[in-house]
């Protein structure tokens, strides 16, 4: 039998690879609570659901080749801390920044909370700054 950070991680790494790496909605769907609560939503989208599933296809559409590859993961229960970097080339508009066809690879460090196999609870940093000076539209 699993344990609680067992199922947790494997939850999380089927939302990374299967949702936001091909786009499974139908999974995505599986895996996020209705109630899912998301503490630190990006721009343009709401604090639930359907602002994540929002941010994800936002995502996949800008970079349809979008990639997340794991670095590394660690469960405490059911919370789960994972480093990822997202690669991708940016072939439809994204933050609104119009397509430009260049590839960018930016960093994410995201914590989830698993209850009861699916995911409640989302906290999470990405490199943002990163993915907009690789499109161009930032210069520092």
């Amino acid at each position: 039998m699993s344990s609680e950070s067992d199922i947790a991680l494997s939850v999380v790494r089927r939302n990374t690879e299967e949702v936001q790496g091909h786009g499974d909605w139908d999974l995505f769907d599986e895996l996020f609570a209705d109630d899912f609560v998301d503490h630190t939503p990006q721009p343009g989208t709401t604090p639930d659901k359907d602002g994540v599933r929002a941010l994800y296809q936002a995502l996949r559409h800008g970079f349809p080749d979008f990639r997340p590859e794991i670095r590394w993961q660690i469960a405490d229960g059911p919370m789960v801390t994972t480093y990822k970097i997202y690669r991708g080339t940016h072939r439809g508009p994204v933050l609104g920044v119009a397509p430009t066809g260049r590839s960018v690879e930016f960093e994410t460090v995201d914590v989830m909370k698993v209850e009861n196999g699916r995911i409640t609870d989302h906290w999470g940093v990405g490199n943002l700054l990163k993915m907009l000076i690789q499109l161009g539209a930032v210069t520092l």
